[in-house]
């Protein structure tokens, strides 16, 4: 729940996240990318507005569209990919936005590099800093 909290401070919240986010509207329209810096899939401010099929390379449009048209019937709530970037592993998903009635309000992209946390071994239960 949000109580009072500033859009400044939400878009900080969501910059300090170690996940690159973005959301597209119902209309397949992109209105937010976090991380405006250093991040695995840069984006120019340029395509918020634009509509997703623009962001993508032509090769990957058309299982796009396939996610969204499942996620607009609500036949899916995830679709995940992981691909190997530049001797990292980067892990991508899409999940539909919903309201409270169910309605399709847009679907948000989250991509991590995980090539760090497939070497977790073990547990670490204290802070250890030095």
């Amino acid at each position: 729940m949000i109580e009072n909290l500033k859009p400044e401070v939400i878009e900080a919240m969501l910059d300090a996240m170690p996940i690159e986010i973005s959301f597209v509207d119902e209309n397949d329209g992109v209105r937010y990318f976090n991380k405006n810096g250093e991040r695995i899939f840069p984006r120019p401010k340029s395509i918020v507005g634009k509509r997703v099929q623009q962001c993508h390379p032509p090769k990957s449009v058309h299982k796009v569209l396939q996610i969204l048209e499942a996620f607009k019937k609500g036949e899916k709530d995830v679709a995940e990919f992981w691909i190997n970037l530049k001797d990292r592993q980067i892990y991508i998903r899409y999940f539909p936005v919903r309201d409270k009635n169910g309605k399709y309000l847009g679907t948000l992209e989250a991509s991590q590099d995980i090539t760090d946390i497939k070497k977790i071994k073990g547990e670490k239960r204290l802070l250890d800093w030095k």
